[in-house]
């Protein structure tokens, strides 16, 4: 058996304990309980640490983690659609709008990305550079913006593709971190650019509330971008004359254009027209597949990449269905300062099942989250999908101390966002939101 196996073993036997040890210390009907915490969010923060710890086995303790709050639930606590499996089944029955637009989206998200990719845009877009550090500067700005209407992940990628031509293979882990920087940062102000502003979309918060995350992202993008630029330019200076021939596919422009016109044309209408319906059936991810499908004679989708998103879709949506489970009428008062240490959590712990956590509990100032969450990956490799997936591209960004090392000013962009978010817009939590996630 493995390492990765016994290792995973080791934490499904954990958990178990652990519910079984909640048993003892239930305390009337407030649910089991330890020292003041309820077993719900140990056994949340337990796979959470199995998620940062296991890398290649990150569905697996996924799934470990869902049937095992699920099974905790049933015996002990209830659901607030009731008691044993009939509340179980309530749950996700009132849950699965939700779950499935996310999955939807996620899929179609991906063949949306490998759209891009073969447009060619992002081959054409660097015989524009400058050629010297500010062309690598630029580069990131390029990944920022296009992170803001594709999936960061993607962007992440594309950006990582560019490096590897434009400066020969030789890529400073320093501006590997800043690539990841830029892909979350112009993810964070887009319900287009980020997993999690997309959830915040779902669930019926206003394009324009997430806008805001751009005020502390462009200012975060001139902090560790420099000093990346700067670093890459010494480390290997850019290269000219990459691809001049090459030509944009503007048939797959309009592909790109039309799925993300398609995304927002139904959000508009089901929020103008059929707000009380929106929760009743996934209008938003079948209008995305309805635009990949109507699109299918001009260019073939790679289907080829579904198998893969679908493995990591699913483990998505088990951290999702976990936190959705979560007492959180129980956690701290929703505020700016644990907006601001949310980010920090997020390094070390996905972000997904955060953001869901702060949506369920409601009262928070959307823009501030979005930037929180979203860029607050950054500041370890392991700490966004967009850091993991570039670092598969690049195996040497795998260490902590060297991407902390080259990378110091991911943390330091982080916190000078965050200001200057909190001087120039202020605080105003969405106490409309929060009311509606306590009545259901």
């Amino acid at each position: 058996m493995s390492i990765a196996a016994r290792l995973s073993r080791g934490l499904a036997a954990g958990l178990a304990g652990l519910t079984v040890s909640g048993m003892a210390l239930a305390s009337g009907g407030e649910g089991p309980s330890v020292a003041g915490i309820p077993v719900d969010f140990i056994l949340f923060a337990f796979t959470l640490l199995g998620v940062a710890l296991f890398h290649n086995q990150t569905l697996k303790v996924g799934l470990v983690g869902l049937t095992t709050i699920s099974l905790y639930k049933i015996v002990f606590t209830g659901f607030h659609t009731g008691e044993g499996m009939a509340g179980l089944v309530g749950h996700f029955a009132h849950e699965w709008v939700t779950l499935a637009n996310l999955f939807l989206l996620l899929m179609g998200f991906a063949l949306l990305a490998r759209h891009f990719e073969k447009t060619r845009i992002p081959v054409v877009l660097p015989r524009y550079l400058p050629g010297d550090w500010k062309g690598g500067f630029v580069l990131l700005a390029m990944v920022f913006v296009i992170s803001s209407f594709l999936d960061n992940i993607a962007a992440a990628l594309i950006g990582g593709a560019m490096a590897h031509s434009l400066f020969r293979a030789k890529v400073h882990i320093g501006y590997l971190a800043a690539i990841v920087a830029a892909s979350n940062a112009g993810g964070s102000g887009s319900v287009v650019g980020d997993t999690t502003t997309t959830m915040m979309w779902i669930a019926g918060i206003s394009p324009l509330a997430v806008v805001e995350a751009f005020a502390g992202a462009a200012v975060a993008l001139v902090i560790f971008g420099i000093p990346a630029a700067r670093a890459q330019h010494r480390y290997s200076p850019i290269l000219h004359h990459v691809h001049e021939h090459t030509r944009v596919d503007l048939p797959r422009v309009g592909i790109v254009v039309l799925i993300l016109a398609a995304a927002v044309a139904a959000n508009v209408v089901i929020n103008l027209h059929f707000s009380e319906h929106a929760n009743r059936f996934p209008f938003l991810g079948v209008a995305v597949w309805a635009a990949i499908l109507l699109t299918m004679a001009i260019r073939r989708p790679d289907w080829e990449v579904l198998p893969d998103t679908f493995m990591g879709t699913l483990f998505l949506l088990s951290l999702v269905s976990c936190a959705s489970m979560m007492p959180v009428e129980k956690l701290p008062a929703a505020s700016w300062s644990s907006a601001f240490g949310l980010g920090f959590v997020s390094a070390v712990f996905d972000n997904i099942p955060l953001t869901a956590l702060a949506l369920k509990q409601g009262g928070y100032d959307w823009g501030f989250l979005a930037y929180a969450v979203g860029f607050g990956g950054s500041m370890l490799w392991f700490g966004s999908s967009a850091g993991v997936a570039l670092s598969s591209m690049y195996p040497e960004a795998k260490s902590v101390g060297k991407w902390l090392r080259h990378g110091w000013f991911v943390p330091l962009a982080y916190v000078a966002g965050f200001a200057v978010m909190l001087l120039t817009l202020g605080w105003h939590p969405d106490l409309k939101t929060a009311v509606a996630t306590v009545a259901r």
